[in-house]
């Protein structure tokens, strides 16, 4: 590790100087070609204690929070849908096809519903939409970024929905 030559008074005096321009620690700290922890202790020495302005790291946060916050918003209200159409898809007449044998030939069932095991699968990944929801809620409960109406409840109630749609148009 390479060792930098101890601080001078000179440097003391840029750190002064470029803190009053308004420079960022670490833009004082690329500058000097010095850490920004070197830079930090040289301005908390200083007879008053020099302070970096911390208001547009504050809004940015700020800021990305709430894009966070809005993105888990708009994957909540699109899980109920895409749990939907998944749920439609179990009831559905479906196309089975496989390539095979010697000459890779293409063959294709049509069914009146999906086999067992795609049913399967599709339960799961109501499943995972459904679990993804609940997280995404639970998280804005814990962080205070709930909504007045629950989002567990608007899922439960789209699915609820579909199932009750899937089971008209297939007549069962």
């Amino acid at each position: 590790m390479a060792k930098h030559p101890p601080v001078t008074d000179a440097d003391r005096q840029r750190v002064v100087g470029l803190h009053a321009k308004g420079k960022s620690r670490n833009a004082i700290a690329t500058e000097l070609g010095r850490s920004s922890r070197t830079i930090s202790k040289i301005c908390a020495e200083h007879d008053p204690p020099l302070s970096f302005e911390r208001t547009r790291t504050a809004a940015a946060t700020a800021a990305k929070k709430a894009d966070g916050a809005a993105l888990r918003a708009e994957l909540q209200l699109n899980a109920p849908d895409a749990a939907g159409k998944l749920m439609a898809q179990m009831f559905a007449p479906t196309k089975v096809f496989n390539f095979g044998g010697k000459e890779n030939d293409y063959n294709e069932v049509q069914h009146d519903e999906p086999p067992f095991h795609d049913k399967r699968d599709i339960a799961t990944a109501i499943q995972a939409l459904a679990n993804t929801a609940l997280k995404l809620a639970e998280y804005d409960k814990a962080t205070g970024h709930e909504d007045d109406r629950s989002m567990l409840t608007d899922l439960r109630e789209a699915l609820i929905e579909a199932l009750i749609e899937a089971r008209t148009r297939t007549g069962r």
